[in-house]
């Protein structure tokens, strides 16, 4: 069998500001420094919406090792744009994205956010062309156990294929990953990462929500998070 490739690289972080250029040493860290688990939060800072950040896995490593993918982290440039947010972040993984305005357009987001996950696997398909990505929806709360391994199966097959996943969650005020407001959220975010050791997963947060970017949380808090929504994968 053939065995998976997986990256303990150096996250390497570029700060990307309009009008400044970019050091020639680009600033690194690791987001296993402290271990990959729940709690641990690998960008911290509250950064202006907008604002990018280049995270870089490169390297290879054994089997059964945290794996985490190339992405652009940015935060979500208005307060109802998670949706093209987590889009965006999703793509760069794979291509040269379009901007959180473009996508916004392409995924029909208003005012009152991005209605259904449906939308972002359109519009993910639409410009990675293919048919990769899948919506499932995750009606039951608390997901029965076959809702809880078919998500955890298409984490790990999709990071391990370079496809990060999108997920619409709500977050009630007894159940928050770091920094959230105290009160019900309605969000997308993106997954792409996980430690199959631990099981956890490491997430980018376009909402920056309490200066925390990107963080690992527990398979078991996500998969309490998505009903009664859904992901594409």
């Amino acid at each position: 069998m053939r065995k998976r490739i997986v990256s303990t690289a150096l996250i390497a972080i570029a700060l990307a500001v309009p009008g400044v250029a970019q050091a020639a040493d680009t600033p690194s860290l690791s987001p296993i420094a402290h271990g990959s688990k729940a709690g641990t939060t690998v960008l911290s800072g509250q950064f202006k919406p907008g604002t990018k950040v280049h995270v870089d896995a490169s390297a290879k490593s054994l089997e059964g090792q945290p794996r985490w993918l190339n992405i652009d982290y940015q935060v979500q440039e208005t307060g109802y744009w998670c949706g093209p947010a987590a889009t965006r972040i999703a793509l760069s993984a794979r291509m040269n994205p379009p901007s959180q305005g473009a996508l916004a357009g392409q995924l029909g987001t208003t005012v009152d956010g991005t209605g259904w996950i449906g939308q972002v696997t359109s519009v993910l398909n639409n410009n990675l062309g293919g048919g990769w990505y899948e919506t499932k929806e995750m009606p039951n709360d608390p997901p029965a156990q076959w809702q809880r391994d078919l998500l955890w199966n298409d984490i790990v097959y999709d990071i391990d294929r370079n496809y990060p996943v999108v997920t619409n969650i709500v977050a009630p005020a007894n159940n928050h990953p770091p920094g959230y407001p105290n009160y019900t959220i309605y969000h997308y975010f993106t997954v792409f990462g996980y430690d199959p050791v631990d099981r956890t997963v490491v997430i980018a947060d376009p909402a920056n929500f309490g200066g925390n970017a990107i963080y690992w949380i527990t398979f078991d808090q996500l998969a309490s998070l998505i009903p009664p929504k859904g992901y594409s994968a």
